[in-house]
């Protein structure tokens, strides 16, 4: 079985390549092959992949930068994601497309299901949005898999900004009042995988649709970043003291949603895989890192003491941000 993913540099993509099997070939397909943001690159370049699935999972993912540049974001995300699925239909295939939590508005008291009323709250998450309904006009059959706070070896994402910040500093100060799912690319890798397998498994499969898929337990982004660091100082890595602030005490262009929890029953229901608890797939990828420094490279500074992930590659890089390039 040949997969082809969209994006050539993302965490991904890369985590796919890692975790493919004998079985699986992954091809990782990007610019200036194939660039979203020129639809008529999309095809071209997914004809000479052969594939027998595609996995579309690269994104216009600055979410601060995207509400002033939302013709480019709709582009990519909208436009470009629908060309995705376009080319994968047009060759007989189906297609496996990553989307995110932003689609909701976290006002939720609890998990966030597939049936759960959208209501992104700024450009980024409308527009991965409207690539959903896109992809979904453009492909009957389609796994939507929206994600949450992705994190890797590789890669610009949370976890490595927080090791870099800890080598320069003895305290950082991250946001307390934003909940999710923080979910390692490794192990939405092994998910599709797993998905693929049953796509080419089952010619019947009737289940397509939208599914969550994120990492298992919750918690907010300082306590991501406490588990980092104290698994790091276990490890003999850098460490530093975390301080809870406020969403309120570091202003954002694009507002984020406070609660955008996941839950992925359905996924486990369908496919019988389930992700490992967050905490462990965290210490995994923090553990390589202590291991050899596999792709930290020397610490993210940044000039503001209040931390809240961002959208730039800065001290303040989100793992969202980061998901595929």
């Amino acid at each position: 079985m040949r997969l082809a993913v969209t994006g050539r540099d993302g965490q991904v993509a890369a985590s796919l390549i890692e975790r493919s099997r004998d079985d699986v070939e992954v091809v990782a397909v990007g610019r200036p092959a194939l660039d979203l943001a020129r639809p008529d690159t999309v095809f071209a370049a997914l004809e000479v992949a052969r594939p027998d699935i595609v996995v579309s999972a690269a994104a216009y993912t600055a979410v601060d930068q995207a509400e002033d540049e939302k013709d480019l974001a709709f582009a990519v995300n909208a436009t470009g994601a629908g060309k995705v699925a376009e080319a994968a239909a047009r060759l007989g295939v189906p297609v496996i497309h990553l989307s995110t939590d932003y689609v909701f508005d976290g006002t939720k008291d609890g998990a966030y299901a597939e049936t759960d009323a959208t209501a992104p709250l700024g450009v980024y998450g409308a527009s991965k949005l409207a690539g959903e309904q896109a992809v979904a006009a453009a492909n009957p059959r389609h796994l939507i898999l929206r994600t949450a706070w992705v994190y890797s070896p590789f890669g610009k994402n949370f976890v490595k900004t927080m090791l870099g910040l800890a080598g320069d500093r003895d305290e950082i100060s991250v946001v307390a009042d934003q909940w999710g799912n923080p979910t390692s690319a490794l192990d939405i890798a092994d998910a599709i995988l797993h998905a693929a397998a049953r796509l080419r498994d089952d010619k019947n499969f009737a289940a397509f649709g939208i599914y969550h898929l994120a990492g298992g337990g919750e918690t907010n982004w300082s306590g991501f970043a406490r588990h980092i660091l104290d698994t790091s100082r276990a490890f003999g890595g850098p460490h530093a003291n975390v301080r809870d602030i406020a969403t309120a005490d570091y202003p954002m262009k694009a507002r984020r949603p406070a609660h955008s929890r996941l839950s992925s029953v359905r996924f486990a229901g369908v496919f019988g895989w389930t992700a490992p608890q967050w905490q462990s797939s965290a210490a995994t990828v923090v553990a390589r890192f202590a291991a050899g420094g596999r792709g930290l490279g020397p610490p993210l500074r940044c000039d503001a003491e209040d931390l809240l992930p961002k959208p730039v590659p800065s001290c303040a890089t989100t793992v969202k941000d980061s998901l595929l390039r």
